[in-house]
């Protein structure tokens, strides 16, 4: 704004100069129209997720005084959900709004910028991203994709999933047919479970015709609009494999380096934004959608602490062997953990002391 206003008195001034000619071309070159697309991995009806990429669209259209345009695509209407990544590489789409994690397949270490295993929550991993390597070392393995990534919303510690059945021990674990992301589908494969990657919009239908067994996405105001209360009944907590999900834009790194400077500041402070928007919206609607889908009927029930503690043994075994094959991979999960357990001790000492003192306070 303060730009904005230092170009209008420039040009007043250039008018009483006599060079009001001059100055008006400048600008003009300075701030052209762009207009772009973006392909969203979320369907519309997952709305605090997928407004996301609206919000980011919408923010960077008034950062710019209405020169920067993005249309925003939801899932499948340029390319399939789990297809983002590649249609912002090769150019389809100039950017997209998706969780990296979708992208396993290619590099297991492209999880890191959205949720891994046992990872960092929503405050750590913001910590790790602005003020760690977490941003730095992300962006280089991007590069090879021709991309540069942008943190653009939260979803906070997300639930473990709708399960038919309970799961009272690992032996529970064995045979189950489980919607889940890769990396955590990886872990529990060893432990016995049939991962299945199932797209957002897809899961209420296998679930209801028995395909899978238990699904996750993402919490309660999400799970409640796709309706898993009516087809699973027992609601499992913490999603370990999620501490939060980072959701990112993408730009495809040629356009985003055609961009004069002020609009690539403007981009990253739209995600920014955005991010913070999304996190917002979250905490605001979890807690009233978790009670009504308990008055529905759905079970609220912990994981077991051994099956955490097997889960837990197993993706550690999981993390040294990719390490092992990939010093890429090894770099940002160092980089990670040693952040992650300096962080532990402090959350647990302030935030986890405080937030166990005022759940003793509730009167309801």
């Amino acid at each position: 704004m303060h730009r904005r206003s230092f170009l209008q008195k420039s040009s007043v001034g250039a008018v009483a100069a006599g060079g009001a000619v001059l100055a008006a071309p400048a600008i003009a070159q300075e701030s052209p129209t762009i207009n772009w697309r973006l392909a969203s991995s979320f369907p519309r009806s997952a709305d605090a997720i997928y407004s996301g990429g609206e919000n980011f669209g919408k923010y960077l259209n008034e950062a710019t005084g209405g020169k920067f345009n993005i249309r925003v695509f939801p899932a499948g209407e340029i390319v399939p959900a789990l297809q983002v990544l590649d249609a912002v590489q090769n150019g389809t789409v100039e950017c997209g709004h998706s969780a990296s994690y979708y992208y396993y397949g290619k590099d297991p270490a492209l999880s890191f910028d959205a949720a891994v295993p046992f990872g960092l929550n929503t405050r750590q991993m913001n910590a790790w991203m602005r003020h760690g390597d977490g941003l730095k070392l992300t962006r280089e393995l991007f590069k090879k994709y021709n991309i540069v990534n942008f943190p653009c919303g939260y979803t906070g510690t997300q639930m473990g999933g709708w399960f038919r059945n309970e799961i009272k021990t690992v032996e529970d674990l064995k045979g189950l047919k489980f919607r889940v992301s890769a990396f955590a589908g990886a872990v529990l494969s060893r432990l016995g479970v049939v991962p299945q990657q199932i797209a957002g919009g897809d899961i209420y239908p296998a679930l209801e015709k028995g395909t899978i067994d238990a699904a996750e996405w993402i919490g309660p105001y999400d799970d409640e609009k796709l309706g898993f209360n009516k087809v699973a009944r027992n609601y499992y907590f913490p999603g370990w494999w999620e501490g939060t999900l980072q959701v990112s834009a993408y730009i495809n790194a040629d356009a985003y380096n055609k961009l004069p400077k002020h609009y690539q500041a403007a981009l990253s402070q739209a995600s920014a934004a955005a991010t913070n928007d999304m996190i917002a919206k979250y905490d605001a609607e979890n807690p009233a959608a978790l009670r009504r889908l308990i008055s529905q009927g759905a079970q609220l029930k912990a994981f077991p602490k051994p099956v955490l503690d097997a889960c837990y043994a197993e993706a550690n075994k999981l993390y040294a062997e990719m390490s092992a094959a990939s010093p890429e991979f090894k770099k940002i999960y160092d980089s990670m953990v040693a952040f992650r357990d300096n962080e532990l001790p402090w959350f647990r000492v302030a935030e986890g002391s405080y937030d166990s003192y005022m759940g003793t306070t509730i009167k309801r």
